[in-house]
């Protein structure tokens, strides 16, 4: 049983030294601006807006593998990390990519981005993305909804795509 813990250790010490990066010193956000209403307009925020909660964790799963909003409204997405490692060794992001992307060769060009949070600066897949989060941050964007249909979303930190990965359903 000891061999099995250590051998499980020495792997996931492994990926994390692979994985390594580089600090965010002096890094832009250049995402999303969240919108914010005060509170008398928050009534009407919520009634012509689709708010919509996501959550990623430690063993590389977000919470729920389909979301549903309606179209021609504002989606308002939150994302939490909810474990405890540091983005640079278990960073989890959403990222909306337009219908018909290739999701594997989109997660190949993102790995190589880890100076943009591994969102391809050259690419017009992403409809959206959150920054990248470590445990216990979070994010929230405002994009609007695209036309009906189903899209694909994933983490796009290396390799996380595979598991990390749902569908958003826009009605």
């Amino acid at each position: 049983m000891k061999k099995i813990q250590f051998l499980s250790i020495a792997i996931l010490s492994s990926f994390v030294i692979a994985c390594g990066g580089k600090k965010d010193e002096g890094k832009k956000d250049e995402g999303f601006q969240v919108q914010r209403a005060n509170s008398d307009d928050k009534k009407e925020v919520a009634a012509n807006t689709n708010t919509v909660a996501l959550a990623g964790n430690d063993q590389m799963l977000f919470d729920k593998n389909e979301l549903r909003v309606e179209a021609g409204k504002p989606v308002t997405l939150t994302l939490r990390h909810t474990g405890v490692m540091q983005k640079i060794s278990m960073g989890h992001n959403f990222v909306l990519l337009k219908q018909g992307t290739n999701v594997a060769e989109f997660a190949g060009a993102a790995a190589s981005a880890r100076d943009n949070d591994y969102i391809p600066a050259d690419s017009d897949a992403v409809i959206a993305h959150t920054k990248m989060l470590g445990g216990g941050e979070s994010d929230t964007i405002t994009f609007d909804a695209p036309a009906p249909g189903t899209y694909d979303f994933i983490c796009s930190f290396p390799g996380h795509y595979a598991v990390m990965r749902g569908t958003l359903v826009v009605e």
